[in-house]
């Protein structure tokens, strides 16, 4: 994908596929003016030269190719390095008919533009400078943000987010890997230019700052794909009832058949700006069914992978006493912060004061009755709460891309070879090398240090047109 020129001439088609009122088409590369322009009739100015116009200007003709018109469009002109790609860059809206896009599109690829691959116009973007490989990465992001906090958090790395303080981290440890590169070239003349006792101090104080950094990933991770939310229970408790109550719709099967349910289902639903994800799951019991012993151990795998789990039991079934034991049973499979929340099911037609009574002393316990929808909003809006306390706070230091999480990991191991080093008093040589690690993996981040393989992966996922 990388061998081509990266100055080629490139065009895609922006706006979504499909039948629309309005499409965007996007030409960008050296020359791209110059080859709209002969193309373009401006309705306002009959002697227009789209080359002599201002950057940022707008322009409203036609698009012809040998004399034949094929729509009236708006063109707009982004002159380099002032444009999203730092090259000339033209953006063409015409009408949204698929026919009339696929007719602009093949008269411009005939003219020795030729098609955008995917991702293309951001790495230039990127190429070019107008910005560093994070940033890249949360354009995507931000396309493919679905709830209000994945949405603000790619744009806040857009805008540079953790990025700024990635760069302050690398220059730190440029400064003492030059000193100790310094040194050893100036080995036989025993002088320090680096003190020991610095780096140390600087070393421990960035390794605070990036385990804080890799911390935030499991935060920025789920904003990003959504929290997990198992709801589980014995058979025949209502979790399937429960799913498409939150749903709104009949989304898993419900019958009075214990077992009916033998594999997780996973939905997604947004509360108050928060992705959740849904996942109703077997009935956990002891059983001989093999099919079904398959999904009570997927139900405990579920149970261990999600912070948020929704304990759903019969108050005609099960006394307080019956719950305590389950409770404790369940809470063995639960890291010591993820969050079990018990749910009394079933509750219409009873007295509200005597089921409270009766499960007093059980802290967090929610009544609902899933069938009836009693309570159930009450329920989302308690969950959102759980986890909206607080969430806005330190966002601009959140990672929230694995890759980059895992390029803090590499980093903090090579940095704590480096502390193991200066405590066993290893020579300088052995240190340096570590540094040269740590940038480099930080450098990996923000694409001071990249391949082409690196640049494939990342921009391949893109969008075409993006």
């Amino acid at each position: 994908m990388y061998t081509i020129n990266p100055k080629d001439p490139i065009i895609a088609i922006a706006s979504a596929p499909g039948t629309g009122a309005i499409a965007v088409i996007r030409i960008s590369g050296t020359g791209c003016i110059g080859i709209v322009s002969p193309l373009f009739k401006s309705l306002k100015k009959k002697s227009l030269s789209l080359s002599d116009v201002k950057s940022h200007s707008l322009h409203f003709g036609v698009i012809e190719d040998e004399g034949r018109i094929l729509d009236e469009v708006l063109v707009s002109v982004f002159k380099g390095p002032h444009s999203y790609t730092g090259d000339d860059t033209i953006e063409i809206s015409c009408h949204g008919s698929a026919f009339i896009q696929q007719q602009i599109l093949s008269t411009f690829l005939k003219k020795g533009v030729r098609l955008a691959q995917a991702g293309e116009f951001t790495l230039r973007a990127f190429l070019n400078g107008k910005m560093d490989l994070s940033q890249a990465e949360a354009v995507a992001d931000l396309i493919a943000a679905d709830s209000s906090f994945s949405h603000q958090l790619a744009l806040q790395q857009m805008r540079g987010g953790f990025a700024g303080e990635i760069k302050l981290l690398r220059e730190e440890l440029i400064h003492f890997a030059s000193l100790l590169e310094l040194e050893l070239d100036f080995a036989e003349e025993d002088v320090e230019f680096a003190s020991r006792k610095d780096l140390g101090n600087t070393v421990q104080k960035l390794l605070i700052k990036i385990y804080s950094l890799i911390d935030s990933f499991d935060l920025g991770n789920v904003l990003r794909t959504g929290i997990p939310v198992v709801i589980a229970g014995k058979p025949n408790v209502g979790k399937s009832t429960l799913l498409n109550a939150l749903l709104n719709e009949e989304r898993a099967i419900v019958s009075h058949i214990p077992g009916t349910t033998r594999d997780t289902i996973e939905e997604e639903i947004v509360l108050g700006g928060i992705k959740f994800r849904f996942i109703d799951t077997a009935g956990i019991r002891e059983t001989t069914d093999v099919i079904e012993k398959i999904g009570v151990q997927k139900t405990y795998q579920k149970i261990k992978e999600s912070p948020f789990i929704l304990y759903l039991f019969d108050i005609n079934e099960t006394s307080a006493g019956d719950l305590r034991l389950e409770l404790a049973e369940l809470q063995q499979h639960l890291a010591p912060d993820f969050r079990l929340i018990p749910v009394a099911n079933k509750i219409d037609g009873h007295d509200p004061e005597q089921i409270m009574k009766d499960y007093q002393g059980i802290e967090g316990t929610m009544y609902i009755s899933a069938k009836e929808k009693v309570n159930v909003h009450a329920l989302a809006g308690f969950l959102r709460e759980q986890f909206h306390n607080g969430l806005l706070d330190g966002t601009d230091s959140t990672v929230s891309n694995a890759r980059h999480a895992d390029a803090l990991r590499k980093t903090a191991a090579a940095l704590e070879r480096v502390q193991d080093g200066l405590s066993r008093q290893v020579t300088n040589d052995f240190i340096a090398g570590d540094l040269r690690f740590a940038l480099h993996h930080l450098g990996e981040i923000t694409g001071q240090i990249s391949t082409d393989d690196l640049l494939e992966n990342i921009f391949s996922k893109f969008c075409i047109g993006k």
